[in-house]
């Protein structure tokens, strides 16, 4: 196969980032071998306890607003259209028409082809396009596929691009390989936020859950994204608790800021605000921005329509209020 050239820059910062966390100058594989077991017992019990918190109402609607403004609003199906992508677009910038303090999403999330569509239905607006790429969501292609796929998404107008990794190639021990891959991509991406997919349902142990993580965010990754959303289980507390942890070591020993993304399963508003509480108990209040934290999902925002209106009024809306798409 041949080699896809990486840029030089691109590259150094990559090795400077695992030089800052070995804390001297060494290989990848000595960089992995200092990751840390994760005591599994512990973060379960951790999560568990987390997700039980109670919060008043007025923190409760904050966490509401808050979660609609970290939302990238998906669609990622096989018969999705320009019309479909139009209508999302359209929800994302006025989630609730007529009722203006509702804010708008962070993004909508689209497949490489439909980018443009995107584009230019939110022109004017806050919304970012992100473009799913690199074979979503098997990632089983040739790297330089995978790079030039992200390369034109880029080009279509994509301001982020989600990427996932060569789970058989890390599952193998292949950790150069996926190491590489991403730094390509990333390089690839240019200026556009890249976050990188670990479908960590695929990778069996919360050690290789924070392995992956520490992998990817050596690479350059902006932010570490749990799924594809394809595989089950995806998004879950524990999980998203191992990665916010790995974030928040990452930082301390590189100064790097990554951010976070929950994606696949997370359907209703008392379960986003669960993954708020973890994420403001693990990596504290700088965090809770769209820039460092992230839902990826397309049913949970009519929930969290439904659950700002019955806080506001005390009466459920009828689902029937509220737009599907």
């Amino acid at each position: 196969m041949a080699t896809v050239p990486v840029d030089t820059t691109t590259r150094a910062r990559a090795q400077e980032l695992i030089r800052s966390f070995d804390g001297r100058a060494g290989s990848l594989g000595r960089l992995l071998g200092r990751v840390t077991a994760v005591d599994q017992v512990g973060v379960e019990e951790r999560a568990d306890s987390l997700r039980k918190r109670s919060i008043k109402k007025a923190s409760k609607l904050w966490a509401l607003d808050l979660a609609i403004r970290m939302m990238d609003l998906t669609t990622l199906e096989g018969k999705d259209t320009p019309g479909k992508v139009r209508a999302l677009c359209a929800k994302g910038i006025h989630p609730q028409p007529g009722d203006r303090t509702i804010p708008s999403v962070a993004a909508i999330c689209v497949y490489p082809a439909l980018v443009a569509d995107a584009k230019e239905a939110l022109n004017g607006s806050t919304v970012r396009v992100a473009s799913v790429a690199t074979a979503f969501p098997s990632g089983q292609t040739f790297r330089e596929i995978k790079v030039t796929e992200t390369r034109l998404a880029v080009e279509a107008g994509a301001d982020e691009v989600d990427m996932v990794i060569d789970r058989n190639a890390f599952l193998a021990g292949d950790y150069q390989a996926v190491f590489e891959e991403i730094v390509a991509v990333k390089e690839a991406a240019g200026t556009a936020h890249l976050k990188v997919i670990l479908e960590t349902g695929e990778l069996e142990t919360y050690d290789n859950v924070r392995r992956a993580s520490v992998l990817a965010m050596a690479a350059g990754a902006d932010f570490v994204k749990t799924s594809t959303g394809k595989v089950t289980p995806a998004a879950t507390l524990p999980v998203t608790l191992v990665m916010m942890e790995a974030v928040r070591d990452f930082e301390r020993r590189t100064g790097r800021e990554v951010g976070v993304k929950a994606a696949g399963g997370i359907r209703t508003a008392k379960e986003a605000v669960q993954y708020l509480v973890v994420l403001y108990e693990t990596l504290g209040p700088r965090w809770m921005t769209p820039d460092r934290f992230r839902f990826g999902a397309s049913s949970l925002l009519n929930d969290l329509l439904m659950q700002i209106q019955k806080e506001r009024t005390g009466r459920y809306q009828d689902p029937d209020n509220f737009t599907i798409d």
